[in-house]
């Protein structure tokens, strides 16, 4: 189990001790999308959804999501988050919606998870919203597209 910190020797799932890390500023920025049909799109652009404003109620749910991760994912610390932004731009040549999430925290761990989760949110909430016109959307390319702080310090996708 070695390299993996939620598993302690006898490869048992704990949380992560970080009572002796410091406090650093930390921010993670996370990306995906949600791929639909042209005409979904237009509709959501156009504000043409029964349900209402997706792009608008999308981020809401994202920063929602965001704020909720550790009540989700087990092992995830709470944190006291301090910025969370989540964008939604159309891309006619996806077609669909392109999410980023940014969160920043200052803290003894990272919020990659909080970013993930924002832009997970967000998607779910899209499909959600839009499902009775398109249920063959797909959500996808979820990954952390950049990280910084802590003692790993930076890292950026390529």
């Amino acid at each position: 189990m070695s390299g993996l910190t939620h598993f302690d020797a006898k490869g048992d799932a704990h949380m992560v001790d970080v009572s002796d890390k410091p406090e650093t500023s930390r921010v993670a920025t996370a990306g995906g999308w949600v791929k639909m049909a042209p005409e979904t799109l237009d509709i959501i652009t156009e504000g043409r959804a029964k349900k209402g404003d997706v792009i608008g109620i999308a981020r809401l749910a994202g920063i929602m999501g965001a704020k909720k991760t550790p009540d989700l994912i087990p092992l995830c610390h709470p944190l006291p988050v301090s910025k969370v932004s989540v964008d939604l731009t159309p891309d006619a040549d996806l077609p669909g919606l392109r999410i980023e999430a940014t969160v920043k925290t200052t803290g003894r761990t990272g919020v990659e998870m909080e970013a993930l989760t924002a832009v997970t949110t967000a998607a779910l909430t899209v499909y959600d919203m839009a499902k009775a016109v398109d249920r063959a959307m797909e959500i996808g390319g979820i990954r952390v597209v950049l990280k910084d702080g802590g003692k790993s310090g930076r890292y950026e996708a390529t």
